[in-house]
């Protein structure tokens, strides 16, 4: 790699390097602590061959997240430059865009909470299930397979109202719909309608009962097509892509996360010992969790709105942003020894995992009840857990939003 230099914000003659890196989920990036010292705003080359900017110190990841200068919602326009093929399709994009019902949203907000009564004593159930069935399976058992995965789609479909005897098909989906792809391809946009047609159904079966019967957010959803006259007119397709979206980014979100979790913590068994005599850690441990946490592998993405000075750097109107999470929430100028996974941190609470400034996670707080019962009982009903392969063993995934390993084979 070699430096470029820059002539007031001027173009380079060449990109830094190629971007994304290394989609291995366990281990940082080598190159990180070389982009925070040497160039922390430097030019890269996406996977669709444009240019853009790699952010990668804590100080001027927060600058961006929090300017509303650098826009996400203009990422998905039409010739700007892009991490990734857009594979989404136009119509799917617009519907979200149309969505301007304030009891809508008010819905979401409302239904994104984990105060929500029996919610937590519900998860915590599940979870019990799930692992109950690993342990009567045997080990090794793939912990992604058999928990990670389902538990993520539980807490989702009881969010949503839909079965979770469904999470299955709605899962594989996901397989599809976060694919990164140099160019796009038809048949990613046959996945997102199979969806949208999925939770379109599922919204008419909510529409057909007493209100008194309606479950989850599209119940709710239900109740303010006949009621709020702000969301009479809204399609059922349009309702559907809010559940498609909410459920797609949220359990593949959620997933992810679990799995490194999870494998961060089996790689240091004093840890999960450290958690099964202290569960009232469980919530600063999740908080250390998401700060190493290396699921965003293609980082944030922004588009400038106007000509903004990042560091040394003149980001030009129009230009591609990206954050580079892995970076930010290594930073030894944020954290004290950052290379060190320490539960009983107290600057934890500063990382970026779930963004900053207006496009701040809405889901975070349920993020991190999920995350808290997950590992609680997973602790407790399985204390001999160990890898039960060795972590250079582990395939990773390419091709995809997140680092995330194709199995996490455990035994007990």
């Amino acid at each position: 790699m070699s430096v470029e230099r820059l002539e007031d914000g001027g173009a380079p003659e060449q990109a830094l390097l190629d971007f994304p890196l290394s989609r291995r989920g366990d281990v940082v990036p080598q190159e990180c602590s070389w982009l925070r010292e040497k160039a922390p705003v430097a030019r890269v080359r996406t996977l669709t061959g444009d240019p853009a900017w790699l952010v990668s110190s804590h100080a001027l990841a927060r600058q961006v997240l929090e300017d509303e200068r650098f826009s996400l919602k203009d990422t998905a326009r039409a010739g700007v430059p892009r991490q990734y093929a857009l594979t989404i399709p136009p119509e799917v994009v617009d519907n979200m865009g149309n969505i301007n019902s304030a009891g809508l949203r008010n819905a979401v907000m409302k239904a994104l909470s984990p105060r929500r009564p029996g919610l937590r004593e519900a998860l915590r159930a599940k979870a019990g299930e799930l692992l109950d069935a690993v342990a009567a399976e045997g080990g090794p058992a793939d912990l992604r397979a058999g928990f990670a995965d389902p538990f993520s789609a539980a807490l989702h479909c009881e969010v949503l109202g839909v079965p979770f005897e469904d999470w299955r098909r709605l899962m594989s989906g996901l397989d599809v719909a976060f694919m990164t792809a140099r160019e796009p391809f038809a048949d990613s946009a046959l996945n997102w309608y199979k969806d949208v047609g999925y939770f379109a159904d599922r919204f008419r079966a909510q529409l057909a009962l007493p209100a008194e019967e309606r479950t989850g957010l599209l119940g709710t959803f239900a109740g303010l097509r006949e009621a709020d006259p702000e969301s009479a007119h809204l399609t059922d397709e349009m309702f559907a892509t809010v559940a498609v979206s909410l459920f797609g980014a949220g359990a593949v979100s959620t997933s992810a996360f679990l799995v490194l979790a999870v494998l961060a913590l089996l790689q240091r068994p004093e840890l999960t010992g450290y958690l099964r005599a202290h569960p009232e850690r469980i919530g600063g441990a999740v908080e250390e969790l998401l700060r190493w946490n290396l699921s965003v592998g293609d980082g944030l993405p922004r588009i400038a709105l106007a000509d903004v000075r990042v560091g040394e750097v003149l980001v030009r109107e129009g230009e591609l942003v990206l954050v580079l999470l892995e970076g930010a929430n290594f930073d030894p100028a944020a954290f004290e020894r950052p290379e060190e996974l320490d539960l009983e941190r107290e600057d934890a609470g500063a990382h970026l995992a779930f963004g900053a400034g207006r496009h701040f996670c809405p889901a975070s707080a349920l993020a991190r009840a999920h995350a808290e019962i997950a590992l609680g009982v997973l602790v407790e009903r399985l204390p001999g857990l160990r890898l039960a392969v060795p972590a250079e063993n582990l395939v990773w995934r390419t091709g995809f939003i997140k680092r995330l390993p194709e199995r996490l084979p455990v035994a007990w």
